[in-house]
């Protein structure tokens, strides 16, 4: 569980799945604090924006290789949220989402099930590779990205 201060607004996530618990905003009514719970998604881009910035090691190799339309000219994009999840990278011109896992994935697979389902469903194709496959065999991942891209 994660907790990120925002301005007046606290916001708490689960690392392991980028998903929005809770979403508080501390408003000031005749000079009392009043805290009401607001949509659990409303502004998930400051969560998506945070997380760019604490990259892992991997994932800003793998933004490398994916930035600047340098895979067959297509667009990606880092941390996207799409519904209530944040992803590591997605290109929506071919509907493909890239997730770099850690070693706490290996704990969370039943959550990974989940939300790969929800993304399918969505239309999108979930590629998965660990952080280890990253940074050993960057070539490997990058021709498996490749053949699902074309």
């Amino acid at each position: 569980m994660k907790k990120i201060n925002h301005k007046d607004s606290i916001w708490k996530y689960s690392e392991k799945s980028s998903e929005i618990i809770e979403l508080k905003a501390y408003l000031s009514l005749d000079g009392r604090g009043v805290e009401r719970v607001m949509e659990k998604n409303k502004n998930i881009t400051i969560i998506a924006r945070n997380l760019r910035k604490r990259s892992t090691d991997a994932e800003r190799l793998l933004w490398k290789y994916l930035s600047s339309k340098k895979m067959e000219g297509l667009k990606f994009r880092r941390q996207q949220p799409i519904g209530k999840y944040i992803v590591d990278f997605v290109c929506f011109e071919k509907r493909i989402l890239i997730e770099v896992d850690g070693g706490q994935h290996a704990r969370e697979v039943n959550k990974d099930i989940k939300r790969d389902e929800c993304l399918r469903k969505q239309g999108f194709r979930v590629l998965r590779f660990w952080n280890n496959e990253v940074l050993n065999n960057m070539s490997g991942v990058w021709e498996v990205i490749r053949e699902n891209c074309l």
